[in-house]
Formats: C-alpha cells, structure tokens, sequence
C-alpha cells in the first residue's frame, strides 16, 4: 500500500492552516483563507483530496475552522466538499464539522448552504468569543 504523502501548511495572514493527514485520519481546514492566488494554493490541496477520495479512510471528520475566507476560497472549498459528497455516495462515513463563532452570521449561513447542496452529515460547532 502506497501511503500518501501527508500535507502540513502553516497559516499565515492570507492562508489557513491545513493538515490532511490520510494515516492519523485528520483533515482539517483553520484560519483565514485569502490567499492572492487562490488557484495555487488550492490546486495541491484539491489534487491530493481526489487521490484520497479514490481509498478514503473507512471514516473522514474534515474540520473547517475558519474565521473568514473570501468568495474565490469558497468555490474551492465547495469543490473539497463535493470530492467528500463523491466519498459519502462511495459508502463510507464521512462527516463535516463546520466550527464559527456564534455571533457570526455569515459563517453559519456558508456552512448551512454547503450542507444542503453537499448533502453529507454536518455537524455544526458554535464557539463564543
């Protein structure tokens, strides 16, 4: 068995935090996403995540941790959450945990319209300031 490669990215101002880790089974997305080429720093992320979705861990919990990203960040992590939907339709669990900060609307809002388009299991984690 080839085990893949696990990505470590370190947030900055402009990029979140990303760890997909296939052998300790965490996949997780935290901070801000901004980045000014948000097609590069994607690109890795999308790629690696479609390798995944082809021998998915019998069970996937993606955490997305963000205080803000912007409208180009979005449509990538919409292209995260359909590779998890293709996984979902596969027969394995998978589950979203979608964390914001109680008082932000706008969060929960994205959150919300992901979970009906995606259709796989949301759990959704409020956080107080």
């Amino acid at each position: 068995m080839i085990s893949m490669k696990k990505i470590v990215i370190e947030p900055t101002t402009e990029t979140p935090k990303v760890i997909l880790d296939k052998e300790n089974n965490i996949f997780e997305f935290s901070g801000n996403s901004l980045p000014e080429d948000v097609v590069s720093f994607f690109t890795p992320i999308i790629k690696w995540f479609d390798e995944y979705a082809e021998k998915p861990n019998e069970e996937t919990k993606i955490i997305f941790n963000f205080e803000y990203y912007n409208t180009s960040s979005s449509k990538m992590i919409l292209k995260l959450l359909e590779t998890c939907r293709d996984i979902h339709r596969n027969g394995y669990d998978i589950e979203v945990h979608w964390h914001f900060m109680e008082d932000d609307e706008d969060m929960i809002e994205a959150g919300e319209d992901y979970s009906e388009n995606i259709k796989v299991p949301f759990k959704f984690i409020a956080h107080s300031r």
